[in-house]
């Protein structure tokens, strides 16, 4: 069975990001999206409100399972029997970042690939931060996120 970790902070899910985890779906027996629990970063998201809203967004996906996770990804890959690591990738900056932390995962654990899956070219410009900048101005967000996504992300804004 080819089990394969998609990890992310997720703050929130957004249409690219359910793009790449779709297309891996097909390429994996199981895809499990990490929710990564990062102290350095301050969300706007809990971890479990990311995991709910990832869970809703891809509940038609029959082989995703969504889990959080903390410390060196490596460990969690051995922990879940995964020896592939997704990564979507917009464009050429995030390759190199990407890139570095492939090599250092595969000096960690030379059993662990890493998989890059470019994002549909529809999607190349978003990111999570983008649609919480976005959405903090009042702009629509409908095509950049799955309702219900946008619904909380409203919610969320009106409490700041």
């Amino acid at each position: 069975m080819k089990i394969a970790i998609y990890p992310g902070s997720f703050d929130p899910i957004t249409n690219g990001h359910i793009d790449v985890i779709e297309r891996s779906s097909k390429l994996f027996d199981r895809i499990i999206v990490a929710v990564l629990k990062n102290p350095n970063k301050k969300p706007l998201f809990t971890v479990e409100e990311r995991i709910e809203m990832i869970k809703e967004a891809t509940k038609n996906i029959e082989n995703v399972e969504v889990e959080s996770f903390s410390g060196l990804l490596v460990d969690f890959a051995r922990m879940k029997n995964a020896k592939i690591i997704v990564k979507g990738l917009r464009a050429v900056s995030d390759f190199e970042y990407e890139f570095q932390m492939a090599l250092m995962n595969k000096k960690l654990d030379s059993e662990i690939e890493t998989v890059f899956i470019m994002t549909n070219v529809r999607y190349s410009y978003l990111s999570s931060s983008v649609v919480k900048e976005v959405a903090g101005f009042g702009g629509c967000i409908k095509d950049l996120v799955p309702p219900h996504v946008e619904m909380k992300l409203k919610e969320k804004i009106c409490k700041i």
